[in-house]
């Protein structure tokens, strides 16, 4: 059995929901199928998410929402009458779409949640009478009535344990089930959705839930590459690569999956499978537990990322004070700041954050709170840093590779502020300035791929 979901644009619009039909059609394994909102049909277009959020903030706001409640109903209208579905089986639809500003909600961020999760629901039900049409028996399932159970945390729930034991009910099921992706049912009986890569969670929930012999993820790419496309041209495409892989390179800017969202996949070994909506045909990219993968290269990819900021702490003996760091994370702590690294010398060290988590008078009071309780004798911060992780499970026991990493940067004048290697060695993590960040990509891709 597999669990097979479609991103936003592959439900964009009736010929892409046509390709869908047709995948969906070529495997009698694919038996649970999740579904993104509609997104953009081209560059200039508004996903039908985005549209939902400006429905929710027009009702928010007591303003009129006809016009976004028209452009949002337009585009299922579109994939209707692509289709031929009469009037009067997608009318309850549209009722549902209206009728979201009369429920009431306990706050402004479940309302929220709601509107943003329909952009999925609707997608479902159409889907499903699209299937229907074609004598498929396909059957929508509400996550109420799935048991797909979360948090109640209205924009960024979290699963809860129990939902695992009730979609097990469901693996024995005859008909093709279409369920929303992007979010669950709180305890309350509330929508709430997850924060990113909704619909990839969801699928990886459900691919664990009924023990899938695969999670197929299709999305607009062939497959995931060795490095971003918009700095290499052409890059080679990954045939097969390790949970673990995908985790380290996503966490530095591959687009393909949200690093978190694979997760239940993963817990439940689970392959997934990465595949493109337009060339079904192509085999795409494998992602499989380490411990069945051989490493055909030494590098699997690399990638770079630019939302990261430092600050570096100067302190002779720094090495010898009790509790300097213990200090740190209680001040990281009393301003809610989460780190990502923490490189140090004897006398001095550098943290790393995201820095999309401050502000300016955040970081500022952070600062002058760490300059009050640890007295460094220089206090940095460094706006201006890009972190590049270069991944491999061929690296674990191969000699040389720190140096084809550095030697080819060195030739190229790029500096290197920071140098980590994580304890699995299968990652080497960089620093530089951003604005060196796709050059050092470049060199190291060329390095090991050419």
């Amino acid at each position: 059995m597999k669990v097979v979901k479609f991103g936003g644009s592959s439900l964009a619009d009736g010929e892409q929901f046509q390709k869908v039909l047709k995948i969906i059609n070529a495997d009698p394994a694919r038996k649970v199928i999740v579904t993104s909102a509609p997104g953009k049909r081209s560059k200039n277009d508004t996903k039908v998410t985005d549209l939902l959020i400006t429905y929710a903030e027009n009702v928010l706001n007591n303003q009129d929402y006809s016009a976004t409640v028209k452009a949002i109903w337009s585009r299922y209208q579109d994939i209707a009458t692509y289709f031929q579905i009469s009037g009067q089986l997608v009318k309850p639809l549209l009722q549902e779409l209206l009728n979201l500003p009369q429920i009431s909600y306990p706050n402004e961020d479940f309302l929220m949640a709601a509107f943003k999760a329909h952009g999925e629901k609707l997608s479902a039900q159409l889907l499903t009478l699209v299937l229907q049409k074609r004598q498929i028996a396909a059957r929508f399932l509400d996550p109420a009535e799935a048991g797909f159970m979360v948090t109640s945390n209205a924009n960024d729930t979290q699963v809860l344990p129990e939902t695992y034991k009730n979609l097990q009910k469901w693996a024995q099921t005859a008909d093709l089930l279409v369920v929303p992706g992007f979010y669950g049912i709180t305890q309350d009986g509330l929508i709430a959705t997850f924060s990113r890569g909704g619909s990839d969670i969801t699928g990886a929930i459900w691919a664990r839930g009924i023990k899938a012999d695969l999670y197929e993820n299709f999305t607009d790419v062939d497959a995931i590459y060795a490095a971003d496309p918009r700095i290499i041209a052409h890059p080679r495409a990954i045939k097969f690569m390790t949970y673990r892989e995908l985790r380290e390179l996503s966490y530095a800017g591959f687009s393909v999956f949200h690093d978190e969202a694979i997760i239940p996949a993963i817990e439940g070994r689970i392959p997934v499978n990465v595949k493109n909506t337009n060339h079904p045909e192509l085999p795409g990219t494998m992602i499989v537990p380490q411990n069945s993968f051989t490493p055909q290269s030494t590098i699997t990819g690399v990638a770079s990322s630019g939302h990261f900021a430092a600050l570096y702490l100067h302190k002779y003996l720094l090495n010898k004070e009790v509790g300097f760091t213990l200090k740190l994370l209680q001040i990281f702590y009393k301003f809610n700041i989460s780190y990502e690294h923490m490189p140090s010398g004897i006398d001095d060290l550098t943290v790393i954050f995201d820095k999309r988590q401050f502000d300016k008078q955040i970081r500022q009071q952070m600062c002058l709170a760490i300059q009050k309780a640890l007295q460094p004798d220089q206090l940095e911060w460094i706006d201006d840093y890009a972190i590049i992780m270069v991944v491999g499970e061929g690296m674990r026991n191969k000699i040389g590779v720190m140096k084809n990493i550095t030697l080819p940067l060195a030739e190229k004048h790029i500096a290197i502020h920071m140098i980590n290697q994580g304890a699995s060695r299968i990652s080497i993590m960089l620093g530089t300035k951003k604005a060196d960040a796709a050059a050092a990509v470049k060199e190291i891709y060329h390095q090991f791929f050419n």
